[in-house]
């Protein structure tokens, strides 16, 4: 009697390194587009920095300004989780301050000058617009759960769209406009703190 076969080769990656391997893809991304530009950036060079084949940063990305997404959500993600979180009956402002002192909100330096390629490189700005393009329903569907509203209701959804371009644009304008990296990440706070609170306001 012969053995049953079993299945051979390497074990199929958890969801937790597939999405280590992203991260580690976009860090590649970002260095080289800020060392050299993203036109003389290829998948080949992105995947020898990470030790991958450019078949695997294919296997992720459909292209290579699309590698930089996982560090454009990662902040978007944390605040849409802190929204969810945060009790009713507390100050919506309140669910953000302490976000904005850990890393999964403040960008680094690096991220700081990826944003500034945005303005000179449509393919970034694509994956930067759609990324918060994106956020927005789960803005949404944050504050309307945390207001205890229907999904469908205007109110969340004229919100986060507020929130959104509060956020989206105080990281911009701090990005094009801070180029002193010892205060950057004091005056990054700064400036969503103030962007919120104009956003709070209202249109007038």
């Amino acid at each position: 009697m012969t053995a049953a076969r079993g299945r051979t080769g390497r074990p199929p990656l958890t969801e937790e390194r597939k999405a280590a391997i992203r991260l580690e893809i976009a860090h590649a991304a970002v260095g080289l587009f800020i060392a050299q530009g993203v036109a003389a950036t290829t998948g080949e060079q992105i995947g020898q920095a990470v030790g991958v084949s450019a078949r695997t940063v294919w296997r992720y990305f459909p292209s290579k300004e699309s590698c930089v997404r996982p560090l454009f959500s990662t902040g978007i993600d944390a605040i849409a989780d802190a929204l969810r979180r945060w009790p009713a009956d507390r100050p919506l402002e309140e669910a953000l301050d302490h976000l904005w002192t850990t890393d999964a909100v403040l960008p680094s330096p690096d991220i700081g000058a990826l944003l500034r390629l945005t303005r000179t490189e449509p393919g970034l700005r694509a994956v930067w617009l759609q990324t918060h393009d994106e956020a927005e329903p789960a803005f949404a569907r944050a504050l309307a759960e945390r207001a205890g509203l229907p999904a469908d209701d205007l109110r969340p959804t004229v919100r986060a769209a507020l929130l959104n371009a509060a956020l989206r644009s105080a990281v911009e304008h701090h990005a094009w406009h801070t180029a002193d990296p010892t205060t950057a990440r004091a005056d990054l706070e700064a400036t969503l703190r103030t962007a919120l609170a104009i956003a709070a306001t209202g249109l007038i």
